[in-house]
């Protein structure tokens, strides 16, 4: 027997549909700073995440069959045959694909699907569709990506099954929409990587950034610098291979390289660069910018990998460096970076103009690229420099400092800078960290519009905004598996799709949501909940208690890992899962949430009532306990908790057993 211990680590039609880099100076109305409720010409709407801003119920209904055929426009088949193609390998994964061909309208015939460009229709936008459904579909939009989130919008429609008679007219609001993953601190996979740029695809979502780099680890191959690399990384052709499926999946990959705070792991081979306080303190995630040679190290980084990546931005962080940092204090510690200041900014330089000198410094590398620089915003204050970051720098608003030289991000928009919402409550999800969004107030009382410390940009200026995204940060990286963090990202992913649509809401609780949600499910082909052959998956299940109404015992046999079983907060604890016939079992998996057993047993019976113990331990630490090499048999199984391994009660995410 072995136990293997695996370390858990966005209904009037509007005019204006896509902002986008180069016209977000339009402002838009106050309407779109939240969902509306659904109007009349949404409530009889087909099921869709997010959902469909115009529907216009027809007759009849569409269902594929064995004569079906995808057929692209001739007269644009060069523009729209990858997004078709796209579209056939993902339906395959839900149901028996059509035939694909190209074609003229006049050959569409009953049970097929049609995908034309209408390139100068301005209606719908750049990312906008119109799909007309009788007995043919027809998926029509100005542009590829438009088609693109047209099919994305069918393969959500065709697994529910006949798809309801109509035409839907749909768009988004924000033109960016979707994920951060803290890859720095923890390695997830490329398959992770993968399918999650299908799943923010199916979502319509469209933006990806990948923090490459942090205090436990920087993840790129490098050749100019090898020695800051860690064991685990993405080669560049991992990531050049990535860039290209997220290519055909509409999705901008944003890499960031933090600095100057953050970099612990490249300091690490590069000791003499790290920041000395005045007393001598020396920080190792801070780089000390009075120094060239920090400058030349920097450099060599972002103009090695800016090539790699075709996206039109780069990410340089500028988080929580000394005074935002974790020990960094004041700048009045650091006089070499007084000293600095006033030799290149003049004699009335303070200690931060430092700092802001490298944002500008570093920015017009980037833009000499032929991209547009972003950053984090905890530092940008009213704070006496004489200098300040440049108002082409996009600003990611995350959060906001009880500190009244903190920049809101009305000040940021009326600084020049377009915003972006990354709101520190409610967007992040923190590995090792109860900050987890809040499901109920996500959906049914936040928008894009509302930035952490309750603020939000005037009506006037909602053209600088563009738009949210969910953030994974891997502060303890050992505390879920990359599985865990999927399920735990699901649904605020389904949320931030709604809001950052910004179509009608569908329904007014999160409760009904969910429903909704289950209906559209994962993106075709999705495999990081439970694998197959787990016994457990929604058979019968008891308990000794459950802590409140949400965590209720079911959620530990649902397989999936966003759902959770939790007891009182005593000992001893129990939950039994009925296999429904006597089972041989040589493996069980716990996945623990951070109320974990220290000391638990488990048992099998053949009645319910009788029990033999299979396993046993007194030192259990939480996380992942995968037990294998079991020679057990029986119909009911359970997890037994003796002792608690917190002052909480038992918390499992998932009990898994396998034969």
């Amino acid at each position: 027997m072995m136990v293997a211990k695996v370390f858990v680590d966005w209904s009037a039609r509007m005019r204006f549909r896509t902002v986008t880099a180069t016209v977000v100076g339009l402002a838009m109305s106050a309407v779109l700073l939240s969902s509306a409720p659904a109007s009349s010409s949404t409530l009889d709407a087909p099921v869709t995440v997010p959902a469909l801003q115009k529907w216009t119920a027809g007759t009849g209904s569409f269902q594929l069959k064995a004569s079906s055929r995808l057929l692209v426009d001739a007269q644009h088949a060069s523009a729209l045959t990858t997004t078709a193609l796209t579209f056939l390998d993902d339906l395959r994964q839900i149901t028996r694909p059509p035939m694909f061909g190209v074609g003229q309208p006049n050959t569409v015939r009953p049970g097929d699907l049609f995908l034309t460009l209408a390139p100068f229709d301005e209606s719908l936008g750049s990312e906008g569709y119109r799909i007309e459904v009788s007995s043919v579909i027809k998926v029509t939009a100005k542009t590829d990506t438009g088609v693109f989130y047209g099919t994305r919008t069918l393969l959500q429609l065709l697994r529910q099954g006949p798809v309801p008679g109509g035409v839907a007219e749909d768009w988004p609001t924000y033109p960016e929409r979707g994920l951060m993953v803290d890859v720095g601190r923890k390695y997830f996979t490329v398959g992770w990587l993968r399918a999650h740029i299908k799943e923010l695809a199916y979502l319509k979502l469209n933006y990806f950034h990948l923090h490459l780099s942090d205090n436990l680890g920087f993840r790129l191959e490098s050749s100019s610098h090898p020695e800051v690399v860690s064991q685990q990384h993405y080669t560049k052709q991992e990531i050049t291979e990535l860039i290209a499926l997220a290519a055909r999946y509409k999705v901008q990959i944003v890499p960031e390289i933090d600095a100057p705070g953050h970099m612990d792991q490249i300091l690490a081979s590069h000791p003499d660069l790290k920041l000395v306080r005045d007393d001598g303190t020396i920080h190792n995630g801070f780089i000390d910018l009075s120094k060239p040679a920090a400058y030349q190290l920097i450099e060599d980084l972002v103009t090695e990998y800016l090539p790699l990546f075709p996206s039109r931005y780069w990410h340089i962080g500028a988080d929580e460096y000394v005074s935002g940092g974790s020990g960094g204090g004041s700048y009045d510690r650091y006089p070499q970076l007084l000293e600095y200041a006033r030799a290149n900014y003049g004699p009335d330089a303070i200690a931060k103009d430092t700092f802001y000198g490298y944002i500008n410094w570093i920015n017009d590398i980037i833009r000499s690229h032929g991209k547009t620089t972003r950053m984090w915003n905890d530092d940008y204050r009213t704070d006496g420099s004489t200098i300040r970051p440049a108002s082409n720098i996009i600003v990611e608003h995350w959060y906001n400092r009880a500190n009244p030289r903190a920049l809101s991000p009305q000040q940021i928009a009326d600084a020049g800078h377009l915003v972006m919402n990354g709101h520190y409550t409610q967007t992040y999800h923190v590995l090792g960290s109860s900050r987890k969004p809040n499901m109920a107030p996500l959906y049914q009382s936040w928008n894009v519009n509302s930035f952490h410390g309750n603020l939000s940009l005037a009506p006037t200026s909602i053209g600088s905004h563009l738009g949210a995204k969910i953030h994974v940060w891997c502060d303890q990286p050992a505390r879920q598996t990359e599985e865990q963090v999927a399920s735990g990202i699901r649904d605020p992913l389904r949320v931030l799709a709604q809001h950052t649509w910004n179509s009608p809401k569908p329904v007014a609780s999160y409760a009904d949501y969910q429903h909704l949600m289950a209906l559209v499910g994962r993106s075709p082909g999705w495999k990081y909940d439970t694998v197959a052959g787990n016994l457990a998956v929604n058979r019968p299940v008891t308990v000794s208690s459950q802590e409140n109404s949400d965590l209720v015992a079911s959620g530990a046999t649902d397989g999936s890992y966003a759902s959770r079983w939790s007891s009182v907060r005593a000992d001893p604890q129990w939950i039994s899962i009925d296999l429904g016939s006597v089972r041989d079992v040589t493996r069980v998996k716990l996945s623990w949430e951070g109320a974990y057993a220290k000391s638990y047993e488990i048992q099998m019976s053949n009645d319910g009532t009788l029990w033999t113990t299979v396993y046993a331990t007194t030192t259990g630490d939480g996380a992942v306990d995968d037990i294998t090499g079991l020679t057990a048999s029986g119909r009911y199984i359970r997890m037994h908790g003796l002792e608690r391994g917190s002052r909480w009660g038992y918390s499992l995410y998932e009990i898994e057993v396998y034969a």
